[in-house]
């Protein structure tokens, strides 16, 4: 694949303790004060955008430069060891003022992921990391998870909004990932639905999670979805017409081109604009704009060999849509392509190391795969 990738934005060291024994139901079943857990192994792995969505596009063939800062400390000297190893470390930044960003992610067979994170370096991350002769020779630009990053939340975005201006005076085609919201934090006060307002109409693909989403832009709703999970995954319970639609249309009403909403294991929900706003997508991806235009649906998920963990599963699906976006595929064969490449994620700990190449999927796909629920065209 020739045309050059941008992958910009969060990276960290993701610790994950290996849990043993049976699935429960809840977190409290297995974490209670006093109590001895006897763990498995941890895996040690990179986290975040960078490296979840840029390694994995990297390993589907993609020609991809990953962008993002560290510390000057043995995290750090991690992460660029992990990085060289897929020859993808020389555009990390060393900032020797900041902590590198690390999680501990809690993946309890049967419960959804827990993560105790600490930001570190990504708050320091600013449109000029990014140079314009970079964003000149690439054909898209993908930015994942300012709601970690303080600069691209602060002042009501008006960094995380110079950033997209700037990829796209470049001409670069531009996605936007975000990531769950601590309500507790300074991003939690932040007012997200006026920096989605601000930055989606220079938002080429934007790709974020229903539960990320209702939170940035109806957090009553969210609450509301939440009392009725009760202690399940609340995208288990999530109507596609009544509560990601309307979600969808604010998105597009935005400026937004294309929307991928990821929904958990019931799988991704997708809309696209008319034919005139896709037009504005930069040209150097080869986008056929009549076959993309004015569509929407919602392709359900594979159903996984195993299910260990669910970590980088969503970032892993972009990295497999913007893959074969950039390769020519149709739009339904990208949204399979993502479907299958989360499905695959979820059989290992990491992120990484349960991906396939397409070829690969495409060949599973074709001979029947089968999935969870049946896809939906509206």
């Amino acid at each position: 694949m020739s045309k050059k990738v941008i992958v910009a934005g969060h990276i960290c060291i993701d610790i994950t303790p290996v849990f043993q024994g049976k699935s429960v139901s809840n977190v409290g079943d297995i974490l209670k004060p006093g109590k001895l857990i006897q763990m498995g192994k941890a895996e040690v792995s990179t986290g975040g955008a960078v490296a979840n969505t840029g390694l994995g596009m990297k390993i589907l063939g993609a020609d991809v430069t990953l962008m993002g800062k560290i510390g000057n400390d043995e995290f750090g000297n991690l992460i660029l060891g992990i990085l060289d190893k897929y020859d993808a470390a020389d555009g990390m930044i060393r900032d020797p003022l900041s902590d590198t960003s690390y999680s501990v992610v809690l993946a309890m067979p049967g419960v959804d992921r827990i993560f105790l994170h600490n930001p570190g370096a990504n708050h320091t991350f600013c449109a000029a990391d990014v140079s314009k002769e970079q964003l000149r020779e690439a054909a898209l630009f993908h930015f994942g998870y300012p709601p970690l990053m303080k600069n691209m939340y602060e002042n009501n975005g008006n960094e995380l909004v110079s950033l997209f201006q700037k990829a796209k005076e470049a001409g670069c085609a531009t996605s936007l990932d975000m990531a769950a919201v601590d309500p507790a934090s300074d991003a939690g006060r932040a007012d997200w639905n006026l920096i989605l307002k601000k930055v989606l109409p220079y938002v080429d693909f934007f790709v974020p999670s229903v539960e990320e989403l209702c939170y940035m832009l109806d957090r009553t709703c969210l609450e509301e979805w939440q009392k009725r999970a009760g202690s399940r995954d609340l995208t288990e319970l999530l109507d596609i017409e009544n509560d990601v639609i309307p979600l969808a249309e604010k998105c597009m009403e935005y400026g937004t081109k294309v929307l991928v909403i990821k929904c958990g294991a019931k799988g991704m929900y997708y809309k696209t604009a008319d034919e005139k706003q896709l037009s504005e997508i930069g040209k150097r991806v080869g986008l056929d704009i009549v076959q993309w235009a004015d569509r929407q649906g919602f392709e359900a998920s594979y159903i996984p060999e195993r299910i260990l963990s669910g970590t980088g599963a969503g970032d892993t699906s972009i990295a497999a849509f913007l893959a074969a976006m950039l390769e020519g595929e149709s739009l339904e064969s990208c949204m399979q392509l993502a479907a299958a490449t989360g499905a695959c994620c979820v059989a290992s700990y990491d992120a990484l190391s349960g991906l396939k190449p397409l070829d690969e999927l495409r060949t599973k796909i074709a001979s029947g795969w089968k999935k969870y629920g049946k896809g939906e065209k509206f």
